[in-house]
């Protein structure tokens, strides 16, 4: 949870990836719920870009059913938490030579990602495989592989080759690194102290060429990446059509396909709306607005008298003008972004 997402800016120029919100529920959230319904209840986060945005969301976890701890990416200076990227591996050491606290084997998640795995039987076929090491595998279309770490294996599953992102034309499979990994303890030993170190460009090939225990575990399961804005932008789409089972959308159904928070002020017979849409509560929806789905409008937003809303979001305490028309746009603070990433500055443009 440490990363800047620079993917997913200019939302993260104020939320860091974990606390984006499905529906007004962090990503990371999901997260804790899965970890829990598998019996993970000691969970230690790595945190760096706004870690405190995190840290009083989450605290101690106990509200989660859990025990969380953190652990900052980064060195204190004049009183100031400096963040300094120490990669996904070296993050995992620092906890390590900090106090051992990995002393079974144990899970890693990333945490801009929603996901149904079944996490037990994961754990379950790594020991079976006598694995030091493992990564949970999906398959995707080819012209997708240039996003994700590739994996190539043989027979029995055990990792041969693993590429960092390669170009669709030197990619060796379409079979990806899902951001998922299994460890025993001993794999320290082959992560270097105090150096940045990653676990898909650094350590993963380090275990090919030594050859280690090192196993990939194809599953079927719902993963739902939000690496990059077009991603969170799909991710909202498919929760508001029923398509992602672990997100239920909250609130009341006033209408088919129409969801609201508590104390929406709309008179939806003078509204025009076609849904799936979800309103967050004390939002304000004046006479003669458009709202056509898949759409999203937070909390305490005020959308004024014939504005359009067409296959939107819309985040909290928004204020969206009369006559204004948004078509496939994301409004986030003071930027308007489209659904390729591309955005303004409308403070800015004004």
């Amino acid at each position: 949870a440490a990363g800047k997402g620079t993917r997913v800016r200019p939302i993260t120029h104020t939320i860091p990836k974990p606390m984006i919100p499905i529906l007004q529920k962090p990503v990371m959230e999901f997260l804790l719920e899965l970890l829990r319904q598998h019996g993970f209840t000691e969970v230690m986060v790595n945190v760096s870009h706004l870690a405190h945005e995190i840290e009083n969301y989450f605290r101690d976890g106990q509200r989660f059913g859990v025990e969380i701890a953190y652990s900052f990416e980064g060195r204190i200076e004049d009183g100031q938490l400096i963040g300094e990227a120490m990669g996904s591996a070296g993050g995992l050491k620092k906890i390590q030579n900090f106090q051992p606290f990995f002393d079974d084997t144990f899970v890693v998640l990333c945490g801009d990602a929603l996901i149904d795995l079944n996490l037990s039987e994961a754990v379950r076929r790594h020991r079976q495989k006598g694995a030091m090491a493992s990564m949970v595998t999906k398959r995707v279309p080819r012209e997708q592989v240039s996003s994700y770490g590739v994996v190539v294996t043989d027979g029995e599953g055990r990792v041969k080759a693993f590429q960092e992102k390669p170009s669709i034309e030197d990619a060796l499979s379409d079979t990806i690194n899902t951001g998922i990994y299994i460890f025993e303890p001993e794999i320290f030993e082959y992560i270097p102290n105090e150096i940045s170190y990653d676990i898909g460009a650094d350590l993963f090939p380090k275990l090919v060429e030594e050859g280690v225990p090192f196993y990939a575990l194809p599953m079927e399961f719902e993963w739902v990446d939000i690496g990059k804005v077009p991603d969170y932008w799909q991710a909202i789409r498919a929760v508001l059509q029923g398509e992602v089972r672990q997100v239920t959308i909250p609130g009341k159904q006033v209408r088919p396909g129409i969801y609201t928070g508590l104390n929406v002020a709309a008179n939806w017979d003078k509204i025009q709306v076609e849904g799936p849409v979800y309103v967050g509560g004390m939002t304000k929806i004046e006479d003669g607005v458009s709202i056509i789905g898949p759409a999203m409008i937070g909390p305490s937003c005020h959308i004024c008298a014939g504005a359009t809303i067409d296959n939107s979001i819309i985040f909290d305490y928004s204020r969206i003008g009369a006559g204004v028309r948004l078509v496939e746009k994301l409004v986030f603070g003071r930027y308007c972004v489209d659904r390729s990433g591309d955005h303004i500055d409308v403070q800015e443009a004004s």
